[in-house]
């Protein structure tokens, strides 16, 4: 029998990022999709399950910390990474309390990103 693909859903306002974490998450073999705002971040979520959402903080509609309680209400056993280009250790501290598994500061490599993704959706 076929091993599940493991489901992630990507949500940042920056087309380059989605396209560049989708292409690289895609080739180990995970299905992607993306969101470029809160609101279709949670829709999707509405309609399908994840396994982990990598969530950026600042976003159009909403402040990533504020979707990232809301995907907890939504998915509580959903991993959820945050990622920022501006980090705070109040950031850091709030979306942990919030359920975040990890918070990764931009720019990420290609290989910290998929390390820290296999090494939580194994543990996870």
């Amino acid at each position: 029998m076929e091993k599940q693909k493991k489901s992630i859903l990507i949500v940042d306002d920056d087309k380059y990022i989605l396209h560049v974490f989708s292409r690289i998450l895609q080739k180990q073999e995970y299905n992607v999709e993306t969101a470029e705002t809160g609101q279709e971040a949670l829709e999707k979520l509405k309609s399908k399950n994840f396994d982990l959402a990598l969530i950026d903080v600042k976003l159009p509609d909403i402040d990533g910390t504020d979707l990232l309680g809301k995907m907890h209400t939504l998915k509580p056993s959903m991993l959820k990474i945050v990622i920022t280009g501006f980090p705070s250790l109040e950031d850091a501290t709030k979306v942990m309390d919030q359920g975040a598994t990890a918070y990764l500061v931009k720019p990420v490599s290609s290989e910290e990103l998929v390390r820290l993704i296999t090494e939580k959706l194994a543990t996870g």
